[in-house]
């Protein structure tokens, strides 16, 4: 038998894999080169790698990324690099569930058996698809950065991969960004819809027509040209592939019934306020008998799967903060409507998860605001820029007590938080109202996500 280099430092020359995974992975590398790619429709997240660093995009399950590494790919080729100098792997391939056990170095070992020339001579271009289930991971692609001639992508559905302990393991030698479903300007330009620069009568009919389409679907790639009844079970199989394989399977669960019973409480109280009290006296209720230590990591695991998010109140205070109740949003709105019993879920809920995912595409920094007086704003965001943004979700402020409450909290926010300027997204209606702090601009929900766009560059902060 022949004994492999212990590391990738070793001397590759003339030694084949003999190790259980090598026909596999032969198998799978050569099918990627002959495979003909679908690259969708061209994302708005930009990013420059830069040399001696991997690239780490994450997002939650079918937002595209593997499809945004088909677009990475499409572009070498067409820039000149050969089809055999780019390694792809999907590691939710079924053939690759003993890998975790053989190791990842059979991956490149694989490669160079299949294209020995290519040995520290050429760069070879590598594509990790959903990287994250192989345990052992970033050790490996830190060797291929120090010893190989490599660029590596990396695709994941872990929040982990932001963290720092992903940043020490892999030296500094990575940077992560966010990729989301599609944003309304993005479902826009696949329907070569016209969204810059000044609007015609005629084009603002058309984007308010197609926002009406995107209240509907959502942003997940794969469900915007599907019948209701078929976006709807599309939408339950993403919740039950979080639930099961983000959670249950990835963190060895002991009580999946109570993660599944948590996750629809949840679902069914987007917009809301909570509490892990009130999240384990609710599981209790069904007969689960869970602490609130496990109820807490739950819902942490939902967030590490991009899935659900939290919004903490805003405080100097980071005890206070958490000793707070927190409120919930789910990555895609229209999910919430495929998933959610309907009893506890209205349009105004389903406005303020809309308007958050919009926010959360441009920055992580966004907190709940009550006032002095006690009032509340339901988004106080800081962009990369520092820009603070006071936003808040209001179906209609055609009733007056509505307009007086919506208003008082906004100025007294604005003269509390030294801003001159805030919002108030509906879902029609339009104007500027001059108050004591400065303007408040009402604007209608398509408009409101015209002007926010996904980070251009830099990774999240």
């Amino acid at each position: 038998m022949v004994r492999f280099p212990t590391t990738l430092d070793d001397n590759w020359t003339d030694l084949q894999p003999v190790g259980h995974m090598s026909e596999p992975l032969k198998a799978l590398i050569l099918d990627f080169q002959s495979t003909e790619l679908v690259t969708g429709f061209p994302r708005e997240l930009q990013i420059e790698q830069l040399p001696g660093k991997a690239t780490v995009v994450i997002g939650v399950r079918r937002s595209g990324k593997s499809t945004y590494l088909y677009q990475k790919v499409d572009a070498l080729l067409r820039g000149g690099v050969p089809r055999e100098n780019i390694l792809f792997l999907n590691f939710f391939d079924d053939r690759l569930h003993d890998l975790a056990r053989e190791g990842l170095s059979s991956v490149i070992e694989a490669y160079y058996a299949l294209f020995p020339e290519k040995k520290n001579s050429e760069v070879v271009h590598c594509f990790f698809d959903e990287i994250q289930v192989i345990p052992g991971w970033e050790p490996f692609v830190d060797r291929l950065m120090r010893t190989e001639k490599c660029q590596i992508w990396i695709t994941g559905s872990s929040a982990r991969m932001l963290s720092r302990e992903i940043a020490t393991q892999m030296r500094g030698r990575a940077l992560s960004w966010e990729l989301f479903p599609f944003s309304f300007t993005e479902f826009l330009g696949s329907r070569n819809i016209e969204s810059k620069g000044m609007l015609s009568t005629k084009a603002r009919l058309r984007i308010q027509k197609a926002f009406d389409a995107y209240w509907q679907c959502g942003g997940f790639p794969e469900v915007l040209d599907v019948e209701r009844h078929l976006r709807v079970k599309i939408h339950q199989e993403y919740f039950h592939a979080v639930l099961f394989r983000d959670l249950v399977e990835r963190h060895d669960v002991s009580h999946p019934r109570a993660v599944r019973d948590l996750a629809y409480r949840l679902i069914d109280n987007v917009s809301s306020l909570y509490s892990i009290n009130s999240l384990t006296s609710h599981l209790r209720s069904l007969g689960h008998k869970v602490p609130k230590s496990a109820v807490s990591q739950y819902v942490d695991w939902f967030q590490d799967a991009f899935f659900l998010f939290t919004v903490k109140i805003f405080d100097a205070s980071l005890k206070r903060q958490q000793a707070n109740p927190k409120k919930i949003y789910c990555v895609d709105h229209a999910l919430v409507t495929s998933v959610s019993s309907g009893v506890l879920v209205n349009s105004g809920h389903l406005l303020e998860n809309l308007v958050f995912s919009a926010l959360r595409r441009i920055t992580p920094e966004i907190w709940y605001y009550k006032t002095r007086r006690g009032l509340e704003v339901d988004f106080l965001a800081q962009r990369a820029d520092r820009v603070r943004l006071l936003v808040q979700a209001c179906e209609t402020m055609a009733d007056p007590k509505t307009r007086k409450r919506e208003l008082t909290a906004l100025t007294q926010a604005m003269a509390e938080l030294d801003l001159h300027t805030s919002t108030i997204v509906t879902r029609y209606e339009e104007e500027e109202i001059a108050v004591e702090s400065g303007t408040i601009s009402v604007v209608p929900a398509w408009r409101f996500l015209l002007h926010q766009s996904s980070p251009s560059s830099g990774p999240p902060s």
